[in-house]
């Protein structure tokens, strides 16, 4: 028979203890049977007491700055929907100015005469607009006979008169929240 030949990168390498785990703690060699002495325990006590502080107030500071955050989110929520409405508000409220007009345009002139069927459309569609814009929070204001607000008032013509009264309203204005969507538009009062 012929003689096996091993290759010596082939052969077992004998059975070693496998290396020691580096993140367990070695066992400290104690004289008095493996406890740790009373100073060794109140040390290590002390230690883990300060790490337990740290933790704690790493754990408070996480929550104060996540309540924080929350409290953030939801008030820029809050005025990104409010810029949102505003923007839109602000963009129907020619509409609701030309339903106005075509009303006061279609109002019959002899008022014998059968229901405009058309004008009865217009007015329907101004009531249920101006609903749903009374809903969304939007006041409308007319400011005939108060003193002239630049905050609140736009003025478009000056006439003799009591100095800085409005005079005549020719655009109501509107407010959404307290703050002016659109001036009213006035003749003031010089």
């Amino acid at each position: 028979m012929a003689e096996e030949r091993v290759n010596p990168s082939q052969q077992e390498a004998p059975e070693t203890e496998p290396p020691a785990d580096a993140s367990q703690p070695e066992p400290v060699a104690d004289p008095s049977g493996g406890l740790p002495t009373e100073g060794q325990f109140s040390e290590l006590l002390n230690e883990t007491e300060k790490e337990r502080d740290e933790y704690l107030e790493l754990a408070r500071r996480t929550q104060a700055d996540f309540e924080n955050y929350r409290k953030r989110v939801a008030r820029e929520s809050a005025e990104a929907e409010s810029r949102g409405r505003a923007g839109l508000v602000q963009r129907l409220l020619p509409v609701l100015d030309n339903l106005e007009r075509a009303l006061a345009a279609a109002q019959p002139i002899d008022r014998e005469v059968a229901t405009n069927h058309i004008a009865e459309g217009i007015r329907l569609v101004y009531e249920e607009l101006g609903g749903v814009l009374r809903g969304a929070g939007v006041e409308s204001y007319e400011p005939a006979g108060e003193q002239f607000d630049p905050d609140w008032h736009e003025a478009m013509l000056t006439r003799p008169g009591e100095a800085g009264q409005v005079l005549e309203v020719l655009e109501k204005g509107y407010r959404l929240n307290g703050q002016a969507l659109r001036p009213a538009r006035v003749v003031v009062s010089e």
